[in-house]
């Protein structure tokens, strides 16, 4: 694990608009996932950080006394947890930042999704079963975990994310998963998911921060045209084959 710079921050907002969803909440800027593909990198041209992305963590302490200020102001509408940054990267075991925020949000019936990486929401799962309206998914990219350390070496291991998924959905809750980037050998994720999800997306990789990744292992046809094209087709019949509703976003 790659040295941490852990700091402490008052926040000025924490309810923001969505381009995906109504709302989202990021109750810390930077992830120590640090995942080589991620796109939340960009924020560095705003937050001013100079440090390597994975190698810092902001913490939103005022995060939930924000969000409890801001929501009397707003009229309910689903809040996706978190838009950016993993809301229950390690750093949430000790803050509690996102359960507190949860907490919030069901005690006022909002409707939330939540998406991660980490088995960690688990700790959450009384909280989420007394909601009618929430919804959790999972980011998982490739069924290889040779392919996952490339790429994502401080994430979970892909299977304890399936088996987090399974267990939400056991417990009645509506699961997804997250197939976004498309890395390669990610077809083996249908039959890991099967019954286990209500519904799964996919999207390819539309960025290129991890492009000298793919050089370095030889995976350049993974990011051809032709490889999506055919992948996107390829996982959607299998996914539909399961009952399982596959929303392609490319």
């Amino acid at each position: 694990m790659v040295s941490m710079i852990v700091k402490e921050v008052y926040a000025k907002t924490i309810l923001s608009k969505s381009k995906v969803l109504d709302y989202t909440v990021n109750p810390y800027v930077g992830c120590q996932h640090g995942c080589t593909y991620c796109y939340a990198r960009f924020m560095k041209r705003f937050t001013g950080h100079r440090e390597d992305w994975g190698s810092f963590v902001d913490v939103k302490i005022n995060a939930a006394e924000l969000l409890r200020n801001e929501m009397k102001k707003k009229k309910a509408a689903r809040v996706w947890i978190s838009g950016l940054c993993d809301s229950y990267q390690p750093l949430e075991e000790k803050y509690g930042l996102t359960r507190g925020c949860l907490e919030l949000l069901l005690r006022q019936d909002w409707p939330v999704t939540i998406q991660t990486k980490s088995p960690l929401v688990l700790r959450d799962l009384e909280l989420l079963r007394k909601s009618s309206k929430v919804e959790v998914g999972f980011t998982v990219t490739t069924a290889d975990e040779n392919v996952r350390e490339i790429f994502e070496p401080y994430a979970p291991p892909i299977g304890s994310r399936i088996e987090a998924l399974a267990e939400i959905h056991s417990n009645g809750i509506r699961t997804f998963a997250m197939i976004a980037p498309l890395l390669p050998n990610a077809e083996g994720l249908v039959s890991q998911l099967a019954g286990k999800v209500d519904y799964v997306l996919i999207d390819k990789m539309n960025y290129h921060y991890a492009d000298w990744l793919y050089k370095r292992h030889r995976l350049e046809y993974a990011l051809t045209s032709d490889y999506f094209a055919q992948k996107k087709t390829e996982l959607a019949v299998a996914f539909e084959k399961e009952g399982i509703t596959c929303r392609l976003l490319f």
